[in-house]
Order: C-alpha cells, then sequence, then structure tokens
C-alpha cells in the first residue's frame, strides 16, 4: 500500500513548526527521521492531513554539554549516538543501546525525539532515559516546559506531550566515575523490537539506583524493590524482580512473558553486581 495524498511544510523554525501544529492539531503530524510514520501512512495506520517536517532545524540538532548534564537535541539521529558524534553522559550506555536498535539504515534516518514521541512500548528509548534519570524539553505556543521521562510515556504509544508541543531535546543527566550499568535485550534476531528489555544503573556517588524494564504491555516500568536491592548490594536480584512483577499485575504478563522479563532484569542487574 501507499501512503494517502498529505499537505507537506517545512517550516524554518522551532517557533514556526509550533505555530502550524497549533493551527492543525488535529491533522496535522511532525516528522523528522519518518522511520516509523512513514510505514504507518503507508499501512494507512496514521493519514495526517499534514506533515510538519523537522528534520532540518538546526536548533533540535544541537548537543550541549555542562558540568552536570548533556542536552541531545530530538533530531539526533541514533547513528549520531552510536558513533560518538554527540556527548555521552551515560559513560557507554547509551552508544551500546543505539548499536543494538534495528539496523543501521534506520539508525541514520530516526531520531531520538521520534522515538519518545512515539513511546513504542518495545522501544529502547524510553526504558534506558528513564533508568538515567532523564527529562524531556518540550516546547509549546505557552513556552517550554521539563518532563521527567519516568512520567513522559503514560502508556502503549501515548505521552504527556500535548497536542501542540514537540520535543526540543532530552536532558541527561552525566554518570559519576564509579557508575555501572547493565543492559540486555531479549529479541528473535538482531534488529528487532525486544520482546524483554531490562536497563540497570547505579550511580552512589548521585544517590541514584534504578532498574527498567522496557517492552512491558505499556509505560517503561520501574522495579522499584529491584532499585533498592541493587543500591543495597543484596543478595541474588531474581526473587526481588519476581516480587517487582507480582506487584503490577496491571500489565497482565503471561507466564512466558513473565519469565522473560524475569530473565533480562536478573542478567542487567548482575551485570552491574559483578
Amino acid at each position: 500500500m501507499k501512503a494517502p495524498a498529505v499537505d507537506y511544510v517545512r517550516p524554518k523554525s522551532l517557533a514556526e513548526a509550533v505555530d502550524l501544529l497549533s493551527q492543525h492539531p488535529r491533522e496535522a503530524r511532525v516528522i523528522a527521521g519518518g522511520q516509523s510514520l512513514v510505514a504507518m501512512m503507508n499501512l494507512r495506520v496514521a493519514s495526517p492531513g499534514l506533515l510538519i517536517d523537522i528534520s532540518r532545524l538546526p536548533e533540535l540538532s544541537l548537543v550541549s554539554d555542562d558540568p552536570n548534564a548533556v542536552g541531545i537535541g530530538a533530531c539526533v539521529t541514533h547513528a549520531a549516538i552510536e558513533d560518538g558524534q554527540a556527548a555521552d553522559p551515560s559513560r557507554g550506555l547509551m552508544p551500546r543501546v543505539a548499536a543494538s536498535l534495528a539496523y543501521r539504515a534506520i539508525r541514520t534516518r530516526g531520531t531520538i525525539g521520534g522515538s519518545l514521541a512515539l513511546s513504542d512500548p518495545a522501544a529502547e528509548w524510553p526504558a534506558v532515559l528513564t533508568a538515567l534519570d532523564a527529562e524531556v524539553v518540550v516546547c509549546g505556543p505557552g513556552g517550554k516546559r521539563s518532563i521527567g521521562c519516568a512520567d513522559f510515556t503514560t502508556g502503549v504509544f501515548e505521552t504527556a506531550l500535548a497536542a501542540d508541543e514537540i520535543i526540543e531535546s532530552v536532558r541527561i543527566p552525566k554518570l559519576s566515575q564509579d557508575a555501572r550499568w547493565g543492559y540486555l535485550k531479549l529479541c528473535r534476531k538482531a534488529g528487532e523490537f525486544a520482546s524483554a528489555l531490562a536497563v540497570a544503573v547505579i550511580d552512589r556517588t548521585r544517590g541514584h539506583s534504578r532498574v527498567v524494564l522496557g517492552a512491558a504491555n505499556g509505560a517503561p516500568l520501574v522495579l522499584d524493590h529491584t532499585s533498592r536491592l541493587l543500591s543495597n548490594g543484596g543478595p541474588e536480584p531474581r526473587n526481588a524482580v519476581a516480587a517487582d512483577l507480582d506487584r503490577a499485575a496491571d500489565r497482565h504478563f503471561d507466564e512466558f512473558q513473565r519469565n522473560l522479563h524475569i530473565v533480562a532484569a536478573t542478567r542487567a542487574v548482575r551485570q552491574v553486581l559483578q
């Protein structure tokens, strides 16, 4: 199938893009890399009346680096993160994640902001950025605001982004030198979306410890009990992970999914503790 007819506009600034979006909140869609949206349009899953192309807005490709955090523009590609073209606040975690995302051809076009805006439950960045305690900076008619990644994804393909707002950047706190992380993605073959995804981050200097599951039938799932175990250096994490999943009964995991998530989270935590 081919995409339906659509109007197309390329604004010259972020302010102009926000203005266009606010004028056409129901029919307009923002497009950057287009690696998800174009496929959805070809399948007639999405039929926007207007495409607002933000891919060439210079302010959305900026990377800022200060002593405490790195800001990565929404239109920075996965490949740029993989190749180290953007400053890395995560001590290797983000390049590792980017390299596991889809295929190289997709990584050269797909963007970090696009992944967050779509918030596919099986996508990598929402879970990873939640584990890193990052913030999403969004721009709308009323100005800018920041949303913690832990609160940004609200459900399956649902976010806290208003209909007239555009993601400007992601601000990621820098991990200290003694920080450690673990990451595991389970899928049938390289390049596929995750069947289970786990990220574990411990930074005692900053007092930060978090274990997060992706591909969790909704927003990234923070495993609170397992995060505390990681911080305290407790025993075998498998039981803690299982207890956290028992408390997340609203996710409705079948036995196979539950076991995959337990394996993924346990191995991610072990990577940190070993």
